[in-house]
Formats: C-alpha cells, structure tokens, sequence
C-alpha cells in the first residue's frame, strides 16, 4: 500500500476517502448542514479528527457566501475617538464570532470610496466613518455596500441604518455654558472644511447667534487635530475672543499647549472648552470642559445594527437612524472671563 505523504496538507479529499463518503457531503458537514444523516455525519467528523484535518477558511467562505468578518473604514486611527469606536465594535462582534478588518483612509477623502468597496468585497458588510466624503458620493457608493451601518452620516435614497451624534446641540450648550460665566466674546475653531460634523456644528452656531445676538462669535479656521490647535494659537490671541470653542479635544489640547508656551493661563485668562471626552480629556492641565460622545457605545450599537441585517431580522426591516445627544461635561478650563485683557505673548514666543 501506497504511504502517504506525511508533509501534504490533509484534504478533503483524505476525509471522504476514510469516511468512504463524497466530497460534497464532507463539505456540507463541515460547514454544519443539518440535512446530512447523523451517522453518515458522525462518521465523518471522526475521520476529519482522526486525520487531523482542518477546514480550509477560505474555501469555507467561499461555500457559504460569508466571512465571519466585517469592515470598518476611518478616517484616522491615531484619533482616541475611532480607537473607542473600534473597541466598542470589534468587542460586540468578537461576542458573535466575528472578526474586524480595518481601513484606515488617513484624511484622504478620495481613498474613503475605494477602501470602502474592497472592505466589502472582503467582508460580509461594512461599517462606514466618512466624514469628509461628499453626500452626493455617499448617495451613490451606499447602495453597493450593504450591509451597511453609517456613523455620524446618514443617506437620503437608501434606508441605511445610522448612528450620529447631535453636534448642532452640543457644540450650542457649550457656548451657552460660556455665555453663563459671563463671555461675551466667543470663537470657534473650526474643523475641516468638508467635514459633516463640522457643519452641524456650523449650523448649531448659527442658531445660537439668532438667539444671542449680543454675543460675538468669531469663526476661526482650525482643524482636527493637536497641531492645528497648537498653530492657531496666535490667532485666537490676536481675536481677543475670552472663550474658545475647538472642534474637538485634540484640537483644544493643541491651543491648551499653545497658551501655556505663550504664559496664556486657562481659565483665568481665557476659557477653551473641546468636543468627543475622549479619554485623555480630563487629564489635560487643567481638565478640559467638553461635550461627551458616547463612542464606545456607538461601536457596539453599530455592530447590533450590522447583526441585524445578516440575519436579516425583523429589526433590520426598519433601519433604525440612532441620535445620541452630548453632554457637557464642565471641567476647570473654563470659568468667569478675566476683569484685565489678555496678556500680550512673550517676546520671541
């Protein structure tokens, strides 16, 4: 008798032949079909064990039409905020046996679409974070990429579920925060030009200027990061602005370290507030006052509603739009604006 090569990977092939069955049936008990008679499967699951075979996952796959995996496409990692994202999902769906592929577009919008799609060619669906992507785009890239779950998006031409935060409301009660300490010099640091969420808050701010009219509010332009926060340090001195709204908290620790260079102290000469509460926020020099996103939760949330559309229950027929309103957390870098100007920078600063 022949002997077998004890270096070739086991194959199907190897557990039909000592179950003396068809490589069809191995197939279908190893991918769990219930169809095949209980003995016929029995017999062939001790000779998969007994000949240590393992089932190839990607053929596997390839049989089922599925991958256990879904993606996820960002814009920047290094953001705290898209790592409590990534954490909430990939935990949820590690408790259903499902693995998380990352796609980082890295602030490149033109790269979101393209990651988007060869996620979903890899994935059995795809949890999408695109804030710079053009809504006429999101219209037309959705539909090929369901199942889908948006965060912080939402389309009009397709029923995509979605999960957004309310950053009109939020970034509003921040400046009412300031107003009630009595600023009436306000400046906010804008994010990036095509970001969504920026214009939520743009369109936030425009309704708090309706109803205070006696306040001024500057717009400065800002960014999403620390770098930009710490560039713009100069300009929001030269504003005279005494309570500052960033775009975020990375962008409000940037300025934090900006003003402390410059001998700038926070609160007593200037208030500055940021958005997300991401970890490190209440830890900064002093704790920041900001608005806090339950990120965590939208990752586990995103992956519930991704569930629900591969199983297609009866939820997913609703596609459910999720709105979470921030809350504000106040913290020592804001309080009563200071009786004397700003101090001018230190020379050589």
């Amino acid at each position: 008798m022949a002997r077998r090569n004890t270096n070739r990977r086991v194959g199907i092939a190897d557990v039909a032949e000592k179950a003396g069955v068809s490589h069809a049936t191995v197939s279908r008990v190893m991918n769990g079909n219930a169809a095949v008679d209980p003995g016929i499967a029995e017999r062939v699951r001790a000779a998969a064990a007994e000949l240590k075979y393992q089932p190839n996952p990607v053929g596997r796959s390839l049989a089922l039409g599925k991958t256990d995996t879904i993606g996820i496409v960002v814009p920047d990692l290094a953001n705290p905020t898209f790592q409590a994202i990534l954490r909430g999902l990939s935990i949820a769906a590690a408790q259903d046996g499902y693995r998380v592929l990352i796609a980082d577009s890295s602030e490149v919008t033109s790269e979101e679409a393209i990651l988007a799609g060869e996620a979903r060619r890899r994935c059995d669906g795809v949890v999408l974070c695109a804030p710079r992507m053009a809504d006429a785009e999101l219209e037309e890239l959705a539909p090929t990429l369901h199942p889908l779950v948006l965060i912080n998006r939402t389309t009009i031409t397709t029923n995509t579920p979605s999960l957004s935060v309310d950053y009109g409301e939020g970034i509003q009660e921040l400046a009412k925060h300031l107003v009630s300490l009595g600023h009436k010099r306000l400046a906010f640091l804008s994010g990036p030009e095509h970001s969504a969420s920026n214009r939520q808050r743009l369109v936030g701010l425009e309704k708090f200027r309706r109803e205070h009219p006696e306040i001024e509010l500057q717009m400065l332009h800002g960014g999403s990061n620390f770098d930009s926060g710490h560039e713009s340090t100069d300009a929001i001195i030269a504003s005279g602005a005494t309570g500052i709204l960033a775009f975020n908290d990375l962008v409000a620790m940037g300025l934090l370290s900006g003003l402390h260079e410059r001998d700038i102290r926070v609160p007593e000469d200037i208030s500055v507030t940021g958005f997300d509460d991401i970890p490190f926020a209440k830890y900064t020099t002093p704790p920041l006052t900001t608005a806090a996103v339950p990120i965590n939760e939208l990752g586990s949330l995103a992956w519930r509603r991704m569930r629900e559309q591969i199983q297609q229950s009866a939820e997913a027929l609703s596609q459910p739009q999720d709105e979470f309103e921030p809350r504000i957390e106040i913290r020592k870098s804001t309080a009563a604006p200071a009786l004397t100007p700003i101090p001018a920078p230190r020379v050589g600063s």
